[in-house]
């Protein structure tokens, strides 16, 4: 598979698997967050909209976010495959009938050839993963995890509400099953430097994840974390260092790890710092220079 920037992009694992582009179309179930509901409050980073698109909130059935989703990627990008991709909170969070009948509105469209399933592993279990391997037996599965960080006292502190053993743990289990994991990280969470995230990625490393997401930590209106940064209590992490650490991990990881994510994306207006998070494009340029000086020193 070809290596871009030195690193596999999910783009090229696709194009190997299915020799096309294969676009993935983001859904909203509106399952909510076992964190939020049992009255926890969440993770300090989270708003109500958990990452999603809202439009669960907007009476769209997946059936029609994903019509929508495609139509827009055949115009845009003249897609012809997709992947569907779960991605609002926790997506296994939820009655297992529940789940069926959710998960069932992509089962039967065959231009959709894989599926992404957002959730947290302290969401998932063997009667779960059977329902998905069997409803979804002809597609690519991806298993999204968040982990976030390897730290227990980091998890504690952002209000997580899961254990660094809780995302083994899901792995483990996951690992039964014919499907790929990916895992989510956050670099510049309150309290950590260049070894607890030099850590995390380490760790997955070592757990010989499929697949990672890196997410820079920004602070979201009306969040415990936006308290915290107005207070002087949180500094966000420079975009040089962010830069700085994804090229480290991304050198740490084995050529086989498929990089989905290189920044996050914070949603239009709710945005409170750092700034340079609506930059992506610099961002990223950052990545790849520090990516080719890794090369450089070899």
């Amino acid at each position: 598979m070809k290596a871009e920037h030195g690193f596999l992009s999910l783009n090229s694992f696709f194009r190997s698997h299915f020799d096309q582009r294969v676009q993935k179309i983001p859904l909203d179930a509106g399952l909510g967050c076992p964190n939020r509901v049992s009255g926890k409050g969440g993770c300090i980073y989270c708003n109500e909209k958990g990452s999603g698109t809202g439009a669960s909130f907007k009476g769209l059935s997946i059936r029609q976010q994903l019509e929508m989703g495609m139509n827009w990627a055949r115009k845009r990008y003249k897609a012809k495959r997709f992947a569907a991709y779960f991605q609002a909170f926790s997506n296994t969070f939820a009655p297992i009938e529940k789940l069926r009948e959710i998960y069932s509105q992509v089962a039967d469209v065959p231009e959709v050839v894989a599926v992404a399933i957002g959730t947290r592993p302290d969401c998932i279990d063997r009667e779960v993963l059977d329902l998905i391997h069997t409803i979804f037996k002809d597609k690519m599965v991806w298993m999204e995890y968040g982990l976030q960080t390897a730290s227990d006292t980091t998890l504690r502190l952002i209000n997580r509400g899961h254990t660094v053993r809780d995302f083994t743990d899901a792995v483990e289990l996951t690992r039964k099953y014919p499907f790929y994991i990916c895992a989510h990280v956050i670099f510049g969470l309150p309290g950590e430097g260049e070894r607890e995230m030099t850590q995390t990625v380490k760790l997955l490393r070592d757990l010989a994840i499929d697949g990672v997401k890196f997410h820079e930590l920004y602070v979201v209106r009306g969040t415990p974390l936006s308290r915290m940064y107005q207070q002087g209590r949180y500094q966000p992490i420079s975009q040089d260092f962010y830069a700085k650490m994804v090229a480290k991990a991304i050198g740490i990881l084995s050529k086989e790890t498929v990089i989905q994510r290189l920044t996050g994306d914070p949603a239009p207006g709710e945005l409170v710092a750092p700034k340079w998070a609506t930059r992506k494009q610099e961002t990223i340029s950052k990545i790849n220079k520090y990516l080719e000086a890794q090369v450089r020193s070899r």
